[in-house]
């Protein structure tokens, strides 16, 4: 798994456990509490009550626990599976154009080079133009026309 950083490129310290495994560890918790509430009686020796229920009452809690925790148990999974595919994605700087690489912000051309060892795509690349399409709008055909740099 590779480290996780932010925005400025920092490494940010990864915590030890899964989501998953806190909610299955809170929904385990909460069908223990059910049942020794059941078993033990609790309001009853809490409060002085008398209990009223039997074992049938923790039988339907602990379902309809279950039926609210497989769906957040495998929803979960699916978005962390699929944070952990965006975070594979190459990030660019809006502003200066430039690419996340190994900490800093490089060139286009450099990471090319540096990512897939291709020196001849980056020299290929370094020489492309941006043209707008025929059917561009008009923005499209001033923002080709601008100078690098935004100026």
């Amino acid at each position: 798994m590779t480290p996780i950083t932010d925005v400025s490129g920092e490494f940010i310290s990864q915590r030890r456990g899964s989501p998953i495994a806190y909610e299955i560890l809170g929904f385990v918790a909460i069908i223990a509490l059910s049942w020794v509430n059941e078993l033990l009686g609790l309001p009853s020796l809490i409060f002085g009550t008398d209990h009223l229920g039997g074992w049938h009452e923790s039988l339907l809690e602990t379902v309809i626990i279950l039926l609210v925790a497989v769906p957040v148990i495998v929803l979960t999974r699916r978005l962390v599976a699929r944070l952990h595919y965006l975070e594979e994605f190459v990030r660019l700087c809006a502003w200066c154009r430039k690419l996340h690489l190994d900490g800093e912000w490089v060139p286009l051309e450099e990471f090319v080079q540096r990512r897939f060892d291709a020196q001849h795509l980056a020299r290929h690349l370094s020489q492309l133009s941006c043209r707008p399409a025929p059917g561009a709008s008009g923005a499209a055909r001033e923002l080709a026309a601008a100078p690098p740099g935004g100026g």
